[in-house]
């Protein structure tokens, strides 16, 4: 989809103009207010939308009006919506050129982009027939420069999505790594097996030993010109999730390779850092495996030691992702950055207090937990903060090691979240378990079933205003 601005879009030959309606009020053109509010009682609503043909008495064949609720409640977030929603009637009716214009009273070019490219969004790579395509849309009311953001946090998110959608047979250690190396403006060093040991990684290493694929641990770095902070982010890189020798249900693995959105998520960050210039310095980690049954899988009752010099009893297989995020966390620590964020798709026991609806949030620095949360609620992304009690590592105790990789199935998100607190040190620390949140069973919002890009808006957002 190719996305233009003009301010004149009245007079553009397209196949719909479409323009927006608050409740209550009446619009611009004529024909909207006689035909869908006069004569049929459009509400405007939020997210309605009304179909009217023009009959050659302006250059558009159509106007589509889209509802948007309320003027004192409507918000950049609903903006986004709103356009999602026409895109997604303009496919419905394959109409191939729009224009919108929307009156709101703010500049909606970086929402209204963003809308738009989630609509157009469609993982159908391995499918015959492929999804209905809107060619050509143009913003009125808006700044040029607003829209190219816009469009650069949809390609973001577009490439997280596309690599978490894709089967594991595709989107190997190997091959995360592979598009790591080739990504534009970032410095790649990958540390292949040998090297991993090396560096004493022994809790991720022993996740990998199970799987044929070779495990890859992958450090980018993107340096401005004038760095003035320094952030470490860090994806869980579970290519396949499996269970281990604690195996999964059948139900449960259907959609594992989602186990790494954590990594595709910081991939896709990455992806775009050198459109943007920030003066900031951020390393992108992933430690990236398979967690698979086999010979040489590792076993419940083993002793691992991690980077720190920790030691780890495996208690269950299938937690495997805070081990491969408790090495990675002890590397980050050690590049002298100034934060450091894990997000992964860690802990069912999030999905069951949260759902789908939000991601928890814990760590060591209220201000940057807050920071975090004020700009997941500006982007349209929700999180909630859960406490890291001391409590919660009491269930984490070992008899022969200095914990458990699992604890209690009671506050089983705050366990893992005290957990991998033992392998942090010095350095301000939040971790997002987007469990719930990664992975959509059926769309919501402006989001189809599959996977949602979960942290890429948010974190980006959050670096680019440190």
């Amino acid at each position: 989809m190719e996305i233009k601005v003009s301010n004149d879009v009245k007079n553009l030959s397209v196949n719909v103009l479409v323009v927006n309606m608050f409740e209550g009020e009446k619009t611009s053109q004529e024909l909207v207010n006689t035909y869908a509010i006069e004569k049929d009682k459009f509400e405007g609503k939020l997210g309605q939308t009304y179909l009217l043909q023009t009959y050659g008495q302006i250059p558009a064949q159509k106007i589509l009006v889209v509802g948007c609720g309320k003027r004192d409640e409507f918000c950049q977030n609903d903006l986004r919506f709103v356009v999602y929603k026409a895109v997604k009637k303009l496919q419905q009716i394959n109409a191939k050129t729009a224009a919108f214009d929307f009156e709101v009273g703010f500049d909606y070019g970086k929402s209204g982009a963003l809308g738009a490219m989630l609509a157009d969004y469609a993982f159908d790579k391995y499918k015959s027939e492929k999804a209905k395509k809107v060619d050509e849309i143009t913003f009125a009311n808006v700044l040029e420069d607003s829209v190219k953001v816009g469009k650069i946090c949809g390609n973001a998110l577009k490439f997280a999505r596309d690599l978490a959608n894709e089967p594991a047979s595709f989107a190997t250690p190997s091959k995360l790594a592979d598009i790591a190396q080739k990504l534009e403006g970032i410095t790649t060093e990958i540390y292949d097996k040998d090297e991993i040991k090396r560096m004493g990684m022994g809790a991720f290493l022993a996740v990998a030993q199970g799987s044929k694929q070779p495990p890859k641990f992958i450090h980018m770095k993107y340096t401005g010109k004038n760095v003035t902070k320094k952030i470490a982010l860090i994806g869980k890189g579970i290519c396949f999730d499996s269970g281990g020798l604690d195996i999964k249900p059948p139900s449960s693995m259907l959609t594992m390779r989602d186990d790494m959105s954590g990594a595709a998520c910081v991939l896709g960050i990455m992806s775009v850092l050198k459109d943007f210039n920030p003066d900031i310095e951020v390393h992108g980690i992933i430690a990236a495996c398979e967690n698979m049954p086999g010979g040489n899988s590792y076993k419940p009752g083993d002793i691992l030691t991690a980077k720190n010099g920790k030691t780890i009893e495996v208690d269950n297989t299938d937690a495997e992702g805070r081990l491969t995020l408790a090495d990675a966390l002890v590397y980050a620590c050690e590049l002298g950055v100034d934060e450091v964020i894990d997000i992964a798709t860690l802990t069912g026991a999030c999905m069951v207090a949260l759902g789908t609806a939000a991601a928890g949030i814990m760590g060591n620095d209220e201000d940057m937990i807050y920071r975090i949360i004020e700009t997941g609620k500006h982007v349209g992304e929700k999180y909630w903060q859960l406490p890291l009690y001391k409590e919660y590592f009491e269930s984490l105790k070992s008899d022969i090691a200095d914990m458990k990789n699992t604890g209690s199935r009671y506050g089983g998100a705050q366990a893992a979240g005290v957990f991998l607190q033992e392998f942090v040190k010095d350095v301000k620390w939040a971790h997002i378990d987007i469990a719930g949140t990664a992975f959509l069973e059926k769309p919501e919002r402006e989001f189809i079933k599959g996977a949602t890009g979960a942290g890429v808006r948010t974190l980006l957002s959050y670096i680019l205003n440190l």
